[in-house]
C-alpha cells in the first residue's frame, strides 16, 4: 500500500516533532529553562502532538478527523498556559474568577489527556483518573469551576510533581536509555553475562538475570526489558532444557526487578526523590540492599533448580571470554560509567543523563566496527524514536496529577488514611499487609509511576503515621506496584513472556510467584528494620544486612527443594523456618539461624561426601 503526500507529510511531521522534544529537554538541562509551569506545559504538547498525530494518517476519516481536533484542542489548552503565564502568576488561586475560557480550555484538556491516555497507555489509567474527577464532583461535593483551577492552573494537578519529574529528568532518561540501546549496548550487556555466568549450571536462567538487571536499571519498564532480552534469553533455556513456562517467568521475574536496581531504577525513582525532598542519589542508596536481596534471593533459585534437574551450563567453547568482550564492546559502557560518575560527583540527575547522552555517539566512534552506528539519518531515528517513549510517561504522569489534585482539593487522602489506620487497628503489620493488597491491586494493568503516585496520595500517609520512615513507607509502596508486573490476575511481565515463549500465563505466573517469594518479604522487612535501607548506626546495617543475605538464600532453598543435595520435605521446612530465623530482627533469632544453617549445610556436606565415596569406592570383585 503506497502512502499519500500527506501520510508522508506526516510522518515527517511527527519525526520532526520528536527531534524537536529531545533536543528542547536536552537544551533546557544544558542552559536552563522557562517558569516550571511554563515548561511542563510545553513538555505535555508535545506528548499530546506525539500521541495523536500518528493517528491522523490511520482509520477511517472521522477518526482521522476526531484525532486531529484532539490535537489542536490539546494544544490550544496548553499553548494558553505558556502565552498568558503573567496573568496566571499573577491571580489568587480560587479567590480571583476562572474566566470562561479558562474553564473550556481547562475541561478540554482534561478530556484530551484521558484519550491520549487511553490510546497510548491503557483504558486503566484513564478510568482510575476518571473515577478520582467523578467522586471530587459528585461525593467530595467540589464545585466544576474549582476543580479545573486546581487541575488547570495550578501546580496541585496536572501540571504538579509527576508532571515535573517528567519534563526535567525522567524525559531525559528515557532518550539517554533509547540511545544507549541503539549504540549496541544491549549486546554488550549480553555478551558480558554470557561471559561471567554463562558457562554455570542453569548458565542461561542465570544470564537472564544478569542482563535483565543490568538492562532494567536502563530501561525501567519490565514488558519493554522482557521483549528486548527475552527474545534472546527466552528460546536460550529452552534450548539448554528449561521448560518454556520457567524460562519466561525467570525472565519476567528478572526484568521486573530492573525497576528498583540502582543507579538508574527507572522513572518513579525521580518522583520518589521529589516527594521525599532528598537527591536521586539517596533514593539510590535507600534501593541498594533490597535490590541485592531481590536479586541474590532470584539467582540462588535458579542455581537451586539447575542443579535439582541437573541443567549443566553452556559450553565454555560456544561462550565469549569476558575480556575479549570488554576489549571489543566495552567502550560502549562509558556513557553509563559517565552518568553514574557526574551522579556521585554531586551534580544534579538532568545534568548526569544529559552528559550521558552527549557520551553516546562520541563512544561509538572509539572502535572502527561500532563507529558506523550513527550517522545523521539514525540519529535522527533515534532522537524521534527516544521523544516517542516520553509520551507515555508523560501522560501517565499527567493523570497522577490529576490524582492529585482530586486528593489534595477533597482531603481524600486524609480519609483514606484513616480508614486505613481504624480497619488495622494499632496492627501495623496488618496496615502493611493491607497496604500491600491496596498497591498491587492499584499498580495492576497501570505504569509504575502513576501507580506509585496514586498510592503516596492514598496509602503512605497511613502507614508514617503507624511509625513507619517515610522513606521505607515510600519505598514499599513502590515495590508492591512494581511487583503488580507479575502478580496474577493482570501481571504484564509474565504476559509479555509468555508471548515470546509459548506457555500458558497461569503456568508462568505461578513459577513466577515461586521465584519472585523474597520480593515479597522484603518490603515488609524494610518497613519494619530500615537498617536494611542503610538507616541506622553501621554496626546494625551490617548485622542485618549480612542476616538478611543468608536468609534469602536459605529461604530459596527451602522453596527450591536443594542446598547442597536434594531436599526431602522436612529438610525444606526446616531451611524455611531457619530463613524466619535469619530475617526476624534480634540478635537471639540470629544466633539460632546460624546455628541451624550452619549444622544443615555440615550435615548436607556429610551426606554428599558419603554419597561419593560410595560412587567412588568399586565394588568387590567375586571369587573364582
Amino acid at each position: 500500500m503506497r502512502c499519500s503526500p500527506l501520510d508522508k507529510g506526516l510522518v515527517s511531521l511527527v519525526t520532526a516533532i520528536g527531534v524537536a522534544m529531545a533536543i528542547v529537554h536536552m537544551s533546557v538541562a544544558a542552559f536552563g529553562g522557562p517558569a516550571p509551569l511554563v515548561f511542563r506545559s510545553e513538555h505535555l504538547a508535545f506528548a499530546i502532538a506525539l500521541a495523536f498525530l500518528p493517528d491522523v494518517r490511520m482509520g477511517r476519516l472521522p477518526d482521522r478527523f476526531l484525532s486531529l481536533s484532539l490535537t489542536v484542542f490539546g494544544l490550544c489548552a496548553t499553548a494558553y498556559i505558556v502565552l498568558a503565564a503573567d496573568h496566571i502568576f499573577q491571580r489568587i488561586a480560587y479567590i480571583d474568577p476562572l474566566t470562561s475560557v479558562q474553564l473550556v480550555l481547562g475541561s478540554a484538556l482534561v478530556l484530551v489527556i484521558l484519550e491520549a491516555t487511553r490510546r497510548r497507555v491503557g483504558l486503566p489509567l484513564a478510568l482510575t483518573a476518571a473515577t478520582f474527577i467523578a467522586y471530587a464532583l459528585a461525593i467530595g461535593d467540589i464545585e466544576y469551576g474549582a476543580l479545573m483551577e486546581q487541575l488547570y492552573l495550578t501546580t496541585d494537578g496536572i501540571f504538579g510533581i509527576p508532571m515535573g519529574v517528567s519534563a526535567t529528568y525522567v524525559s531525559l532518561f528515557i532518550i539517554f536509555g533509547v540511545m544507549v540501546e541503539r549504540s549496541g549496548a544491549g549486546r554488550l550487556f549480553m555478551d558480558a553475562s554470557l561471559a561471567l555466568v554463562g558457562h554455570t549450571s542453569g548458565g542461561p536462567a542465570k544470564v537472564a538475570c544478569v542482563t535483565s538487571a543490568f538492562f532494567g536499571s536502563v530501561s525501567g519498564s519490565a514488558v519493554a526489558n522482557v521483549m528486548t532480552t527475552g527474545a534472546f534469553t527466552i528460546p536460550l533455556m529452552k534450548r539448554t532444557g528449561y521448560r518454556p513456562a520457567f524460562s519466561g517467568a525467570v525472565e519476567a521475574v528478572a526484568s521486573t526487578g530492573g525497576q528498583f536496581m540502582p543507579p538508574i531504577m527507572g522513572a518513579t525513582a525521580f518522583v520518589m526523590a521529589e516527594f521525599l525532598g532528598v537527591s536521586y542519589l539517596q533514593v539510590a542508596a535507600y534501593a541498594a540492599v533490597p535490590a541485592l536481596l531481590y536479586f541474590l534471593a532470584l539467582f540462588a533459585a535458579l542455581h537451586f533448580e539447575a542443579k535439582r534437574n541437573g541443567l549443566s551450563g553452556l559450553p565454555r567453547a560456544d561462550l565469549p571470554q569476558f575480556g575479549k568482550v570488554l576489549r571489543r564492546e566495552g567502550h560502549l559502557a562509558l556513557p553509563l560509567v559517565l552518568l553514574i560518575f557526574v551522579l556521585g560527583s554531586g551534580y544534579s540527575a538532568g545534568l548526569a543523563a544529559l552528559s550521558g547522552i552527549l557520551a553516546v555517539v562520541p563512544a561509538t566512534w572509539l572502535r572502527a566496527h561500532t563507529r558506523q552506528v550513527f550517522n545523521p539519518l539514525s540519529l535522527i531515528e533515534a532522537l524521534a524514536a527516544s521523544a516517542k517513549a516520553v509520551v507515555p510517561v508523560a501522560l501517565a504522569c499527567a493523570c497522577a496529577g490529576i490524582v492529585i489534585g482530586v486528593v489534595t482539593l477533597t482531603g481524600l487522602g486524609i480519609e483514606f488514611a484513616s480508614l486505613v489506620i481504624s480497619a488495622a487497628g494499632s496492627s501495623l503489620m496488618l496496615a502493611l499487609i493491607l497496604t500491600m493488597l491496596a498497591g498491587i491491586v492499584l499498580g495492576m494493568g497501570m505504569p509504575t509511576t502513576p501507580a506509585y503516585v496514586i498510592q503516596v496520595s492514598l496509602l503512605v500517609p497511613a502507614v508514617v503515621k503507624l511509625g513507619v520512615e517515610p522513606a521505607a513507607a515510600h519505598l514499599f509502596v513502590l515495590y508492591f506496584a512494581v511487583l503488580s508486573n507479575i502478580t496474577p490476575p493482570v501481571a504484564m511481565a509474565s504476559l509479555a513472556a509468555s508471548a515470546i515463549s509459548g506457555a500458558r500465563l497461569g503456568e508462568t505466573s505461578r513459577i513466577a510467584l515461586k521465584l519472585a517469594a523474597t520480593a515479597y518479604l522484603v518490603p515488609f522487612l524494610f518497613a519494619l528494620y530500615p537498617a536494611l535501607l542503610l538507616i541506622g548506626e553501621p554496626s546494625e546495617i551490617v548485622l542485618s544486612t549480612a542476616t538478611a543475605l543468608i536468609g534469602v538464600v536459605a529461604l530459596a532453598a527451602g522453596f527450591t527443594g536443594w542446598l547442597i543435595n536434594s531436599l526431602r520435605l522436612f529438610e525444606r521446612v526446616i531451611m524455611l523456618c531457619a530463613s524466619g530465623a535469619f530475617l526476624l530482627p534480634g540478635v537471639a533469632t540470629d544466633i539460632i539461624g546460624t546455628v541451624v544453617f550452619s549444622a544443615f549445610c555440615i550435615y548436607q556436606y556429610k551426606i554428599r561426601a558419603r554419597d561419593t565415596s560410595a560412587l567412588a569406592v568399586p565394588a568387590p570383585e567375586k571369587a573364582n
